[in-house]
């Protein structure tokens, strides 16, 4: 899609999940991301098996800056998950570009739908074209914990 702001220079995206550094990413989640606090890795490595997975990577060191993943069937829908940008980097315009790569990856699917949920990023996620449900109560959820 046309509208994605490009990456800051130095910095690349990848969809390739043999990049992603497993141990920094569980890292960030459980101790840094309030919906993740306290996730196990072994649970956090089954969802990445179940889920595309993205990136993005300092284009000198390699080193990963931010990653995100994507439950998905790859035909009508995806739940975007686990984004996250290290708090070094925020405010550099790598999440907004991020989320905008990610949406663009998944758009090439034809989904009809990706949702996700956010308390606090609802800015970052509206520059890619997320909107909050026109119909929420239409909407249900089944938890088991």
């Amino acid at each position: 899609m046309s509208d994605t702001p490009a990456l800051p220079e130095g910095y690349e995206f990848s969809a390739d999940a043999a990049r992603v550094d497993v141990d920094r990413v569980h890292h960030w989640l459980s101790t840094g991301a309030y919906w993740a606090i306290g996730r196990p890795r072994e649970t956090h490595e089954r969802a990445m098996e179940s889920s595309l997975n993205f990136g993005v990577y300092d284009s000198a060191s390699g080193e990963q800056v931010a990653y995100a993943r994507a439950v998905t069937d790859r035909a009508l829908f995806a739940w975007l998950a686990d984004v996250y940008v290290d708090p070094a980097v925020r405010g550099t315009g790598i999440g907004t570009a991020f989320v905008g790569l990610v949406r663009d990856h998944l758009h090439s699917f034809g989904l009809r739908r990706v949702l996700l949920a956010t308390e606090d990023a609802h800015g970052v996620y509206a520059k890619a074209g997320f909107e909050r449900l026109e119909r929420p109560d239409h909407w249900m959820a089944l938890r088991f914990r």
